[in-house]
């Protein structure tokens, strides 16, 4: 029997996977480890990635009483900052089991989907989307929240797997966003991104007739030329270093136009 979307399944139950494995033979101090998400534990990713699961099932959101932490800025902030607020006193480890209880019945759940569903528009955090654009987001949430976790722990690996695919196609499809919307490139500007290591590739944006789009080839010398490897970049695409040190990297090489090349940086975290 084929699956409607199994790929994006498959990511998902591989990601959900690893962070299991990864938490299972810690320490209780380890949930207490600081993240890179701005205010929040071991623990309180786990929290997260369970409580969007559980409210996707239909539970409520937890009462948050008491203000906001200053990194809680918009509805989709105080949503999650509900859930990992409802968890945190909890041992990590309970807070490990019930998230993998709640990943099992989603892989089930979404296995069940046949194609009108996964194509059905509805909400999501980006707004009315696809069903599976909405699931894909959830791929890429979690799989960088496993990087998370991993540089807590100070444990990073290189996971090739098809996660991390997902969150580069993700953020390279948002370049001509980054480049046309948030940067307002003049017309005529053309940006070439190299990455480099084992989902290398060569991205070409132009502004064309006042948009920015994807261009197969040009003629013209790029205004700015970017080499860097795939793990820098999905790290300033998710803002989890700044744009500083993204281009501060030994391992980045910049060609061209120095201003272009910071307002690029700057505008390259995309993520909600």
């Amino acid at each position: 029997m084929t699956v409607a979307y199994e790929w994006i399944i498959d990511a998902m139950d591989q990601t959900w996977a690893s962070i299991d494995a990864l938490m299972r033979p810690q320490p209780p101090e380890a949930y207490d480890a600081l993240t890179p998400c701005p205010g929040w534990s071991v623990r309180d990713v786990l929290s997260h990635l369970l409580g969007f699961e559980v409210m996707l099932r239909g539970a409520p959101v937890p009462e948050f009483s008491g203000p906001w932490p200053d990194h809680v800025r918009n509805p989709l902030g105080e949503l999650n900052e509900a859930f990992v607020a409802a968890h945190r006193h909890e041992p990590g480890v309970e807070v490990l089991n019930q998230f993998r209880e709640a990943s099992r019945r989603s892989l089930a759940a979404l296995r069940a989907l046949d194609g009108a569903a996964w194509d059905k528009v509805g909400w999501s955090p980006e707004g009315e989307r696809p069903y599976h654009r909405f699931q894909e987001t959830r791929v890429l949430d979690s799989w960088i929240h496993l990087q998370d976790i991993r540089d807590a722990l100070l444990q990073p690996e290189d996971d090739h797997g098809p996660g991390e695919e997902i969150v580069i196609n993700r953020f390279e499809a948002a370049l001509p966003f980054v480049i046309g919307k948030k940067m307002r490139a003049p017309e005529g500007t053309v940006v070439q991104i190299n990455l480099v290591g084992r989902l290398a590739r060569t991205i070409l944006i132009g502004v064309v007739d006042g948009r920015a789009t994807a261009l197969a080839t040009t003629t013209s010398t790029p205004n700015l030329e970017l080499t860097t490897p795939v793990a820098l970049f999905w790290r300033r695409g998710a803002g989890r270093i700044s744009a500083q040190a993204f281009l501060a990297a030994s391992a980045t090489d910049v060609r061209g136009d120095r201003a272009l090349a910071a307002s690029f940086a700057e505008a390259l975290a995309i993520m909600v």
